[in-house]
């Protein structure tokens, strides 16, 4: 039987779409459920400001009538404005094994990207650099941490043999807060303050009384630190202000670290609490009318943390602040009894990030893709 292709159009259809995660997903082994209100806040055209210069198509196959899987399509003017390039992405890829379907999925977006000008896509990304993206290919074996994609150990196969091919590999380092603090000797210590007085930086938590003001700092260091970085696209102001908010509620202030000099932010880090340990107690990703209870009771008992951001100003990029940085939410963590902490995503060529987070003992234990497919 051939599969069909539907455009999503109404908002049953995008409903669908979004569910679909759930049906294919649930059986997944580790597989955690993200909160569907989440799923749908990302994918709202009308109140994500991604989409404000940016589109997306969805569609879902189907297979004697019945949904199969999903892809969007997604054109992201101010990623090839900044690149000046012509490259469309594909994401919130869902298929069940079988390779007829998957390719009808990636012909649907690659025609999609095609009529408008693309020449190349790259994927997954849900639906950029600056939100959840990458394909797992190694690590199936642990449940993912917050905000880090999870998928059937068959996609990787689904994806390559529609020809898509290795762009960059993402890494995700983890570390247990015992064998890291047992690394930090005292000159290990010594070595971190005397890089803090050389260039006379100082080291503190963010207000989060005043936390749109540690926001304003944070845009400042944020598109200066990253700018460098493969795959990098400038966040809007609107889109940081909204990032922001969608963290507020879960982040820790004894984990939100600014470096100043003078009074000006060079540098940030940004440590949450893993949220997906409460998350796995709720399996359909509703909040009502019990979820809610599991994740206001299982949030104070969280024992992994991700270090989300850890950003420098080009100019101290190279003098050992991100290890400050590590050491300071190492010793923040064994005061709040945390067991251990994933370091996520690096990129594979960023050499400089990977020896720091080596030299204290962590691990890579998980690694995501980014594919490329020509469109010529």
């Amino acid at each position: 039987m051939s599969i069909q292709i539907q455009p999503v159009q109404s908002a049953k259809e995008k409903k669908l779409f979004i569910d679909l995660e759930w049906q294919l997903e649930k059986n997944t082994p580790h597989w955690v459920s993200p909160l569907r209100m989440e799923r749908a806040k990302v994918l709202d055209t009308k109140k994500n400001p991604f989409y404000h210069h940016s589109e997306i198509a969805l569609f879902i196959a189907r297979k004697n009538g019945l949904p199969v899987g999903r892809i969007a399509a997604i054109k992201n003017d101010n990623h090839n404005a900044f690149h000046k390039d012509k490259t469309g992405f594909w994401g919130f890829f869902e298929c069940i094994d079988d390779q007829q379907a998957a390719k009808a999925l990636f012909d649907a977006a690659a025609d999609w990207l095609r009529q408008r000008g693309c020449d190349r896509m790259w994927g997954p990304m849900n639906p950029s650099t600056n939100d959840e993206c990458g394909l797992l290919i190694d690590g199936f074996d642990t449940p993912p941490m917050l905000m880090m994609t999870h998928n059937p150990s068959f996609y990787p196969r689904l994806v390559e043999s529609y020809g898509n091919y290795k762009v960059k590999d993402l890494y995700a380092w983890y570390q247990t807060t015992e064998d890291a603090l047992a690394r930090v000797n005292d000159k290990l210590k010594r070595v971190s303050e005397k890089v803090l007085k050389r260039y006379h930086i100082s080291i503190r938590n963010m207000d989060v009384k005043h936390i749109d003001r540690e926001v304003k700092l944070m845009k400042e260091v944020y598109n200066n630190a990253w700018s460098r970085n493969w795959g990098f696209v400038p966040f809007t102001e609107e889109e940081f202000d909204h990032a922001a908010d969608g963290l507020k509620d879960i982040a820790d202030p004894d984990f939100l670290l600014m470096a100043e000099k003078d009074g000006r932010p060079v540098g940030f880090s940004v440590t949450l609490p893993n949220l997906n340990e409460v998350l796995a107690r709720i399996p359909d990703g509703r909040l009502l009318p019990t979820g809610i209870f599991k994740l206001l009771t299982g949030i104070k008992k969280i024992q992994t943390v991700r270090v989300l951001i850890l950003g420098v100003i080009k100019e101290y990029q190279f003098s050992g602040l991100g290890s400050a940085f590590y050491l300071r939410t190492m010793e923040a963590a064994q005061k709040k009894g945390i067991i251990g902490g994933e370091m996520s995503w690096i990129l594979e060529d960023n050499l400089t990030m990977n020896r720091a987070i080596e030299s204290f003992g962590s691990r890579i234990y998980k690694t995501y893709r980014i594919y490329e497919y020509m469109l010529g």
